[in-house]
């Protein structure tokens, strides 16, 4: 059962909400309330729109949910997860022309989870439930709405390899990265792809598990990005890579990072590669933000099997690079980076979203913090969850929507 608690846009926060406002049954206590975002640097000088995040963590504190917060920091709607559920990418977006919020909710993010995406219509009601394909189920790292109707999301499959060739065993469990574009109002699988069927595991950067029976995370897809001229952009945290694929094919066109980049990786003057000479480690969110211009999420961090124990890094701290490719000479190079404001690295999750003015909105992952830079990489907002709670990614985004009713 879905659960949320519905705030007139002008309230100041839950907690500071009366019950009376509420109503009865949604009066906010230790169990049912978001955690709060305290704006830290640059009240009220963040760009345009709402923020969208989906913080969890703490349970014993605060609910996990989905989150409309104002520029300043107040809650406008907070979709409360059932117990022991959280809920990931959160944000607006267009369905046959109408505006609708989306949202993945399941448990286990990070490993192999288990979950559905929810569509909600302007008034907070939902309209729609995406599932994965057949045998089966949603992972909340990707639900990207298409404008013909369709829906781009992830899966995990578990299934067994033989990795004599890499030093492995003959049965070893490993996890596999599914794509999978699904017809929003019929459920059928439109197209599906699945990395063992395209990617050498020798391309992992995730060491081997001890045991046979212990699934190996060698790919841990996140991200599925359509690009400009119909192509998508996938991004494999444990391969180093983003991957250029054809959605009728499956073919990959050229991979950017990684043991196989397509590219040779350089830097601009007064900008540096990591210690392993690669622009990005560990990266989630590819976005393309012109021909031959993304930028990327670069985690540089992420331990064994992604759970952030045992984490090393090739690089001091976390960053959202810009990347130019040139085609010709089979060249990338970081041409710019928003550092993370303490210096830190990010052991997982995460996002960059580049804004109308060339500034760059940031979720900085597994850190309890979001932050915007300007288009010259000054940080002009930056705030933060309490500690031990975190968002998988944080939008800034327009959004009206309409009285629930």
């Amino acid at each position: 059962m879905l659960n949320e608690t519905k705030l007139p846009r002008l309230a100041a926060t839950l907690a500071a909400t009366t019950a009376a406002a509420l109503g009865p049954a949604a009066v906010a206590t230790a169990a049912t309330a978001p955690p709060p975002l305290k704006i830290t640097a640059g009240a009220h000088t963040v760009g345009n729109g709402d923020i969208f995040v989906s913080p969890f963590g703490d349970a014993k504190k605060y609910a996990n949910g989905a989150e409309i917060l104002s520029p300043s920091g107040k809650l406008l709607w907070f979709h409360r997860a059932p117990a022991g559920q959280e809920d990931s990418d959160f944000r607006p977006q267009t369905l046959h022309g109408q505006p609708v919020l989306t949202f993945w909710q399941g448990t286990n993010l990070g490993g192999v989870s288990k979950g559905t995406d929810y569509i909600y219509n302007a008034h907070y009601k939902q309209i729609a439930a995406v599932h994965a394909g057949p045998g089966q189920s949603a992972d909340g790292h990707e639900f990207r709405l298409t404008d013909g109707g369709n829906a781009w999301i992830i899966a995990y499959e578990t299934a067994t390899a033989n990795l004599t060739k890499i030093g492995g065993r003959a049965n070893q469990k490993v996890i596999d990265g599914v794509v999978q574009e699904i017809n929003v109002k019929t459920g059928k699988v439109l197209f599906s792809w699945n990395s063992a069927d395209h990617v050498p595991y020798s391309q992992s950067e995730q060491p081997l598990p001890s045991s046979a029976n212990t699934p190996w995370d060698w790919f841990h897809l996140n991200a599925v990005k359509p690009t400009s001229d119909g192509n998508l952009l996938l991004s494999a945290r444990d391969t180093w890579t983003t991957y250029k694929v054809s959605p009728r094919t499956g073919k990959i066109a050229w991979q950017l990072g990684g043991k196989a980049s397509s590219f040779k990786e350089t830097a601009a003057r007064g900008q540096s590669l990591n210690h392993a000479g690669k622009i990005f480690a560990w990266q989630h969110d590819p976005e393309q933000t012109g021909p031959d211009s993304y930028t990327v999420f670069d985690n540089e961090s992420a331990g064994t099997a992604n759970t952030g124990a045992g984490a090393s890094s090739e690089l001091s701290h976390a960053r959202v690079v810009t990347i130019k490719l040139d085609q010709h000479t089979r060249t990338a190079k970081l041409v710019s980076a928003d550092n993370q404001p303490e210096g830190k690295v990010a052991s997982s999750q995460g996002n960059g979203q580049r804004l109308s003015d060339g500034g760059e909105f940031v979720g900085w992952g597994i850190l309890p913090a979001i932050s915007e830079f300007s288009a010259t990489g000054k940080l002009v907002f930056n705030a933060q969850f309490p500690t031990g709670v975190n968002t998988y990614r944080a939008y800034l985004l327009p959004w009206k929507g309409a009285p629930a009713r």
